[in-house]
């Protein structure tokens, strides 16, 4: 049985006769013939009472129609949705991002992109980088927006993105007022100072100006700006983040008198030997660099 003969059952059905189906199909009248004997010895006999003056169904061709039908709507369907996906209209796409990202930045990408493609699925992880690598790796995502620069793989980078990263402190910081604090007087005077790991550099220059007489405590994100919240603490944070808390006077930049201006980079790569990435996966990054340029995180070296 093949598409070609419940084409021809349909379109007899249809027009009422084996000429005029004939016609329709741009067919001769033994090749749709021979179509529809083949079929009807696959289901096992007559589909078509033949002798009469007007074409009509046995009951094995009754029965066998609702099927036919249902069988070449869900492959014009399929073909739809193949179409719609070279187009960009459907598809799935699957992204990785850092916790950091995952805030603020994700959400106005998401909203732009399903506004543009309300029928494209959009799947996202969030997770450290080193995760991400590895989704990437293992084909979980095909785009990864991570720590840069970052090795292992056959990484092809899309878009670079840096962000200021800033040493935030809650509106009733014993230093809040100041500027001419150390980074590790400004730990004490809080009671603390909270450590993401931004990059191996950033962190041994941040130990090292807090000093040993009060170590930096090691935490998530998450669990960081909700300490800060609270009214406890210090720590370097980026902007992206911390945007919305400092607009709404939850937290205060703080200056350090020996804190250098600082950055974190990412990237969004995929790997190159996945293959070419899909429209809705390239419209995706096109929503990622617009978003980007509009909360000047976009990095053009």
């Amino acid at each position: 049985m093949d598409l070609d003969q419940l084409h021809a059952f349909e379109r007899i059905v249809r027009e009422g006769s084996f000429s005029k189906a004939a016609r329709a199909l741009d067919l001769s009248q033994p090749a749709i013939s021979a179509r529809i004997a083949a079929l009807e010895a696959r289901l096992g006999g007559p589909l078509f009472v033949r002798g009469g003056r007007r074409l009509t169904l046995t009951a094995r061709g009754e029965q066998f129609l609702p099927y036919a039908r249902r069988a070449l709507a869900v492959l014009d369907e399929g073909l739809e949705a193949v179409r719609a996906t070279g187009a960009g209209e459907r598809g799935r796409v699957t992204l990785g991002i850092v916790q950091s990202l995952a805030g603020t930045f994700l959400a106005a990408v998401v909203e732009d992109f399903h506004a543009a493609h309300p029928q494209v699925e959009l799947f996202v992880r969030s997770a450290q980088s080193d995760s991400l690598l590895e989704m990437l790796n293992d084909g979980l995502v095909r785009l990864a927006l991570i720590h840069w620069p970052a090795f292992g793989g056959d990484l092809t980078p899309l878009l670079h993105l840096r962000e200021p990263l800033l040493l935030v402190v809650p509106p009733g910081h014993p230093c809040a007022d100041s500027d001419r604090q150390t980074l590790a007087e400004i730990a004490q005077a809080g009671g603390a100072f909270y450590l993401v790991q931004w990059s191996p550099p950033i962190t041994a220059l941040l130990t090292r100006l807090v000093g040993p007489a009060y170590p930096p405590t090691e935490l998530p994100v998450g669990a960081v700006q909700h300490l800060l919240r609270r009214g406890r603490g210090a720590a370097v944070l980026t902007r992206t983040l911390v945007a919305a808390d400092l607009v709404a006077g939850q937290l205060v930049v703080q200056a350090a008198t020996d804190l250098p201006a600082l950055t974190r980079d990412t990237a969004l790569v995929h790997r190159a030997d996945a293959g070419p990435l899909t429209r809705p996966a390239t419209d995706l990054v096109a929503a990622l660099r617009a978003t980007a340029t509009v909360m000047g995180l976009l990095h053009r070296p």
